[in-house]
C-alpha cells in the first residue's frame, strides 16, 4: 500500500513538475524560441494534462488492479524521461548562453535528436492515454485538503461521545494508587481515538492532582530504548538532556523519578519486546505510589511484562457521535446548512465505522466544499472497498491524500521518508 501510494504521489508531482517546467519563461525563451518546435510543446502540454486527469483515477483504482498498477509505473516512466531531456535541453541553452565551453557528453544531444526523443516519449503518453477504456479509466478533477495527525499532549476541539471511557480509566487509575509502578494501556485500532483520550486524561487537574512529574512522549513503530528514555528525561526536564550514554540515562531517570508521583504517557507503541520493555521499566520502579506509565497501542500485548498491568479497550464510537464530529469539522449547519448535505454526510459517517479520525478527517475534507456532488464524490469512492487488514490505512484516510493536489501529494511523500514524529527544522526543509 505505501509503495502504491509513493506511485501515485510521484506521478501527480511529477506531471506538475514537467507542466511548471514547459510553461517556465527561463525554459521558452531559453528553449523553445530558439530551438524546440512550438507544436511539439504543445503537443507534449495536452498529452500531459490529459494524463494528469487518468492519473487521478488511476490512484484510486490501481490497488486490487495490477494492470492499472503496471500503467501508472509506465506514465511514472515516460514522465522521468520527459523530465530529464527538458532538464538536459534548458542546461544545455544556459551554458551556451554564457560562455562557449565544450558540454558535457550527456548534454551533447543535436537539435534533431532531442526532438526525436521528446517525440518518442509523447508518445508513449499518448499511447498510455490510448487504454484508459479497456482499463476503465476516467478523468477526473484533482481537488484539495490537508490532514495533519495529533503530535502533541493538548486536546484539541470538543470531544465526543469518550466520557464513559474517561470515567472508567480515571477509576482504574484511582484503584493502582497504592502500587509505586501500574501500566495502563489503551488499546484499539488506528483513528479510534486512543490519543484523544490520551490527552483528555493527561490534563485531566483533578487526575493529575499530587502528580510530581508528568510528560508526554511520542514513541511511534520503532521503540528505541536509549532514545525513548532521553525523551522522558527531557520531557520532565524541560527538554534539557546532554547524556548519550544509556547506563548514565537511566541513573539520571531514576535520580529525578525516585519518590516522585509521576504521569508519563508513551503515545502510538508498537513494541513487544519483553527484553527491551525489562529493560526501559527499570527506572520507573523507584517512584511513589500512584506512578503511572500511560500507553496507547494498537496491540494488546504490549506493556504487560510488569506485575501491575492493566489494559483498557477502546472501542469505537456510535453513529450519532461520529456525526457530531463530522458536522463540527464540516462547519454544518454554519456553512454547509441543507438537508440534503445532511443525508448525504449521515451516510458518509455510516462509512465511517465508528472511528473519530475518519470522521473528523472528512468532514474537514468537505468543510468548504458546498455542492451535494462534491459530497457524493466521497461517498461513492470506491476506497471505501478496500479492506484496512490488506491496506493498513483507514478508507477516509486514504480518500483525503488523493484530494490533496499534487504538488502535496509529493511533500506528502518526501516528508514520509522521515520517522514517524521527527521533529523538522524549518529551514532547513526549506533548502531541501
Amino acid at each position: 500500500m505505501a509503495e502504491a501510494l509513493v506511485v501515485g504521489a510521484l506521478v501527480s508531482g511529477s506531471i506538475s513538475l514537467v507542466l511548471n517546467r514547459l510553461i517556465s519563461p527561463e525554459f521558452v525563451n531559453s528553449v523553445v524560441s530558439k530551438k524546440l518546435d512550438r507544436k511539439l510543446v504543445e503537443r507534449l502540454k495536452t498529452a500531459l494534462l490529459a494524463a494528469e486527469a487518468l492519473a487521478a483515477d488511476a490512484e484510486q483504482k490501481q490497488f486490487g488492479n495490477n494492470r492499472v498498477r503496471k500503467w501508472l509505473d509506465s506514465l511514472r516512466d515516460a514522465l522521468y524521461t520527459a523530465d530529464d531531456l527538458l532538464d538536459r535541453a534548458l542546461i544545455k541553452a544556459e551554458i551556451r548562453k554564457k560562455v562557449r565551453i565544450r558540454l558535457p557528453l550527456r548534454l551533447n544531444l543535436s537539435v534533431r535528436e532531442m526532438v526525436a526523443k521528446i517525440n518518442e516519449v509523447v508518445k508513449r503518453i499518448e499511447d498510455l492515454q490510448k487504454l484508459k477504456d479497456s482499463l476503465g479509466l476516467k478523468e477526473i478533477p484533482t481537488g484539495s485538503s490537508s490532514w495533519k495527525p495529533p503530535s502533541t499532549s493538548l486536546v484539541k476541539g470538543n470531544v465526543y461521545g469518550r466520557d464513559g471511557d474517561q470515567q472508567a480509566l480515571m477509576k482504574m487509575l484511582n484503584d493502582n494508587n497504592h502500587h509505586n509502578l501500574s501500566v495502563i494501556s489503551i488499546v484499539g485500532m488506528g483513528g479510534v481515538g486512543k490519543t484523544t483520550l490520551a490527552q483528555c486524561l493527561y490534563n485531566n487537574m483533578d487526575l493529575m492532582d499530587g502528580v510530581d512529574l508528568k510528560a508526554w512522549i511520542c514513541v511511534s513503530e520503532h521503540f528505541d530504548v536509549v532514545e525513548t528514555t532521553k525523551n522522558v528525561i527531557k520531557g520532565i526536564s524541560s527538554g534539557v538532556c546532554s547524556l548519550d550514554s544509556f547506563d548514565l540515562l537511566q541513573q539520571d531517570l531514576k535520580e529525578k523519578l525516585s519518590e516522585k508521583k509521576f504521569f508519563i504517557v508513551l503515545d502510538d507503541v508498537w513494541s513487544e519486546d519483553a527484553d527491551m520493555w525489562n529493560s526501559f521499566i527499570t527506572p520507573f520502579q523507584h517512584g511513589r505510589m500512584g506512578s503511572t506509565i500511560l500507553l496507547t497501542t494498537r496491540m494488546e500485548n504490549v506493556g504487560g511484562i510488569v506485575r501491575h498491568y492493566n489494559s483498557y479497550p477502546l472501542k469505537e464510537l456510535s453513529d450519532d457521535y461520529c456525526w457530531s464530529i463530522f458536522a463540527d469539522n464540516a462547519s454544518f449547519p454554519e456553512s454547509n446548512g441543507s438537508s440534503e448535505l445532511e443525508g448525504i454526510g449521515r451516510k458518509i459517517v455510516e462509512r465511517c465505522d465508528g472511528l473519530p479520525l475518519a470522521a473528523e478527517t472528512l468532514g474537514r475534507l468537505l468543510r468548504s466544499k458546498h455542492d451535494a456532488g462534491e459530497w457524493n464524490k466521497v461517498l461513492s469512492s470506491d476506497i471505501w472497498q478496500f479492506s484496512m487488514i490488506d491496506s493498513k490505512i483507514v478508507p477516509a484516510l486514504l480518500i483525503s491524500y488523493y484530494h490533496l493536489p499534487a504538488h502535496l501529494k509529493r511533500c506528502f511523500v518526501y516528508c514520509s521518508l522521515y520517522p514517524k514524529d521527527h521533529e523538522f527544522d524549518k529551514g532547513e526543509l526549506i533548502l531541501l
